[in-house]
């Protein structure tokens, strides 16, 4: 019996080896499959990015395509030539000539008048709705305390040649 109970020990340590050995070996390639399943997903992080990336340029791209197709049909605008360009000083100096003869006047710039009396809508009270009581006309309106243009309150020149001849000394 003695042998018959060796036996079975040998037995039991040689199933308990192997089904130790078989738990290293599935370890082993869980790992394994742990690693290339992390592999994978940065794999696909790393394609998101790359494809977000390409869809952006490929929008920014057809938003200039577009933009182009509207600068050349809308406001005839038109991507610059290389005979467009300047080779040297002496032909941006060239660009600085006075007018010839024949040559139309610049175009200049009229400012629109303004009138004088120049009047402001009067304060309203949030309580009441009613236009509060001024000294201004009886619609509503009251005028502005400097009814002279700025140019003109500058030109005046008063004050501030006192302050210059202040800052002079």
């Amino acid at each position: 019996m003695i042998g018959g109970s060796r036996l079975r020990q040998i037995g039991w340590a040689v199933v308990l080896g192997v089904c130790l050995a078989a738990f290293v070996v599935l370890t082993f390639r869980v790992n394994a499959v742990k690693s290339e399943v992390r592999l994978a997903e940065r794999q696909i992080v790393a394609l998101e990015r790359e494809k977000l990336m390409l869809e952006t340029e490929f929008e920014t791209r057809a938003n200039q395509r577009q933009l182009a197709d509207w600068n050349r049909v809308e406001f005839g605008y038109q991507a610059p030539r290389s005979d467009q360009y300047l080779d040297s000083e002496r032909q941006l100096a060239a660009l600085g000539l006075p007018r010839a003869v024949d040559a139309p006047d610049p175009i200049r710039v009229a400012r629109a008048r303004q009138s004088e009396e120049v009047e402001l809508a009067a304060m309203v009270s949030p309580l009441t709705g009613k236009p509060a009581q001024s000294a201004g006309s009886g619609d509503g309106r009251q005028e502005m305390a400097a009814p002279r243009s700025l140019a003109e309150r500058l030109s005046d020149g008063t004050r501030l040649g006192a302050s210059l001849a202040e800052v002079a000394e």
